[in-house]
């Protein structure tokens, strides 16, 4: 879409655009039970966009009696896979039906370029939910290896509610990795978006029920994360709690868990990816290039963002002065432009908190080569320059702590050996990259790195057969392929005996 249309006409289609903006509880959509809403902001220009419904401990409660009234029933969870896979189909469709409306939403919501809206985000949304409707109705169960007096199914059954609590980089995205996979097998849902960008997600919800998914299987519960997140962490009728966002919070979670029902809790809770450049990388500019948009892609503003470049002293200066060529020629400005390749912030106190790191940055000895400025403040909007530091010790705050933005670490390395003990020295182990030409030196790093993804001679690859999620404080659980399923199943051993 976006590459085909002019700022004029994305701005006038933005200009139309209606804002569902309650909860989607039951079927239906609700304004919170205490009346409260609270404002959405645009990171665009700092405008609000609209009001919506400040969720709290009394409509988590009536979404969970929805979705276990649902799930109890059985008129989601007891249906074949084949028919709760024909409902999905449709949903998918929909959702790329009104996938113009859906970008838009994203980019006005959130400040990412409506070019990755538009191109990326949405239809990788439509894939996954395609790609885990598909898939359901051919896993097969286990039968056991037993003797002829017995048989043993191995079966694997929905867990019962899920809630998952997403973050505002990915705001849909998120959702869907977790959706996908839970109404799949059969379970009922509460998603509780990122109080900065909640309109994709309530948007789906109501396409959702458009393409036939039963009153209470997916509810929306938008609001903060002290309220309606920690009542979904601490219900005690919530089987599981799917968390995407930061180590603090994710830890909380645990806790909730703990002093709760002991619901199960999956996490991924970001990272510090090493992207390692040797000196024998088959194309340093290539590796080079994929840096620079390994940070700031989505405004660095990624997970698994390439925040670490770790580069041989012997081709240092050359790597980094590629990067900060690409860094130059990026467009960084406003996202509804479809030539605009870095957007905004999501809010204030994101771009503050990422102004505070390069200052920080500065103070501890590491050397600014580029960047490091809020830009287009008369916008009223929240930028942020690509920013690139040298120099950096990899015991520095900003080679430590996730920034989540446009702010590049370089860090020299001597040898191989050398790279993967500062690689592995972090909390995180979300992914990590290593560029070479050297198979059994790919190899070594590979096995070494301690990361849930390794890319070798590329950055961010994948797709929906692969599954993604962390080592260490990055969390646990996998997103994404068959293995996303296994989470939010239970697996129950049948023994029959026929002696």
């Amino acid at each position: 879409m976006a590459a085909a249309l002019s700022i004029e006409s994305v701005k006038s289609q933005a200009k139309g655009l209606a804002y569902r903006n309650q909860a989607f509880i039951g079927g239906k959509f609700v304004d919170a039970a205490s009346g409260k809403t609270f404002d959405c902001t645009s990171p665009i220009d700092g405008k609000v966009l609209t009001q919506v419904a400040a969720g709290d401990k009394e409509d988590v409660d009536r979404a969970v009696k929805a979705a276990r009234a649902a799930f109890e029933d059985g008129r989601w969870s007891r249906q074949a896979p084949a028919k709760r896979k024909q409902v999905l189909l449709r949903w998918a469709d929909l959702l790329e039906k009104h996938a113009a409306e859906l970008a838009l939403l994203e980019t006005l919501d959130m400040g990412k370029p409506i070019g990755d809206s538009a191109r990326i985000d949405i239809p990788a949304v439509v894939n996954c939910i395609r790609w885990n409707a598909e898939a359901v109705d051919k896993i097969y169960d286990e039968v056991a290896p037993t003797g002829d007096d017995a048989v043993a199914m191995l079966v694997r059954e929905p867990m019962g509610v899920i809630a998952a609590v997403v973050p505002w980089n990915f705001p849909l995205l998120m959702a869907a990795w977790k959706m996908g996979p839970a109404l799949a097998t059969g379970n009922s849902m509460i998603i509780k978006p990122a109080e900065q960008s909640p309109l994709t997600m309530i948007r789906a919800a109501e396409l959702a029920a458009e393409a036939g998914i039963p009153d209470g299987v997916l509810n929306v519960v938008p609001g903060f994360g002290e309220t309606a997140g920690q009542a979904l962490g601490r219900h005690m009728d919530v089987d599981c709690i799917a968390f995407t966002g930061s180590g603090e919070v994710g830890k909380l979670f645990m806790k909730y868990s703990g002093e709760s029902n002991m619901k199960r809790v999956t996490l991924e809770c970001g990272g510090k990816t090493p992207n390692i450049i040797m000196a024998d990388a088959p194309d340093l500019d290539a590796a080079a290039t994929a840096a620079a948009w390994g940070i700031f892609f989505n405004q660095g503003e990624v997970c698994n963002a390439g925040s670490r470049l770790l580069v041989e002293d012997k081709v240092k200066d050359q790597v980094v002065e590629k990067v900060m060529q690409v860094a130059k020629t990026l467009r960084v400005g406003d996202p509804l432009d479809p030539a605009t390749q870095m957007g905004a912030m999501v809010d204030d106190t994101q771009m503050n908190r990422v102004l505070s790191y390069i200052e920080k940055g500065q103070s501890e000895g590491a050397k600014m080569k580029m960047g490091g400025k809020r830009i287009l403040g008369e916008t009223g909007g929240y930028y942020i320059e690509p920013t690139v530091f040298d120099g950096v010790k990899n015991d520095m705050t900003i080679a430590q702590e996730e920034i989540f933005g446009p702010v590049l670490s370089t860090i020299t390395f001597g040898d191989a050996d050398e790279a993967i003990k500062i690689g592995n020295d972090t909390i995180y182990g979300l992914a990590a990259a290593v560029w070479t030409s050297d198979i059994k030196k790919a190899h070594r790093a590979a096995k070494s790195l301690r990361a849930g993804s390794v890319w070798v001679n590329c950055f961010d690859a994948g797709d929906m057969t692969t599954p993604f999620g962390g080592y260490k404080q990055s969390g646990f659980g996998r997103d994404k392929s068959l293995h996303a399923m296994e989470k939010y199943t239970e697996l129950k051993t049948i023994w029959i005996d026929l002696s």
